[in-house]
């Protein structure tokens, strides 16, 4: 659980960097996305790896889509591969 709110901050902290109009959007999509995956089974560590992958995936995609640097989610990369 722990984990998982770690990747949530630095997904929060990315949308900050997104241009002030799409960052509500972005804000909302991540906190949906999070709770609807909070009772993913903690003890099956393939999907939380899967879904820790795709969270960096998205966000570096969304990043580029916004034109920002992909250096950004250096911090999220790190926290989703330990």
């Amino acid at each position: 659980m722990k984990r998982a709110l770690s990747v949530y901050g630095e997904v929060l902290r990315l949308v900050r960097k997104l241009p002030k109009e799409s960052r509500p959007y972005y804000a909302k999509y991540a906190r949906e996305n999070f709770v609807n995956y909070r009772e993913l089974d903690s003890n099956d560590p393939k999907a939380l790896v899967e879904l820790f992958d795709r969270a960096y995936v998205h966000s570096t995609w969304v990043l580029h889509k916004y034109s920002v640097d992909k250096s950004a989610a250096d911090k999220l990369k790190k926290v989703c591969s330990n």
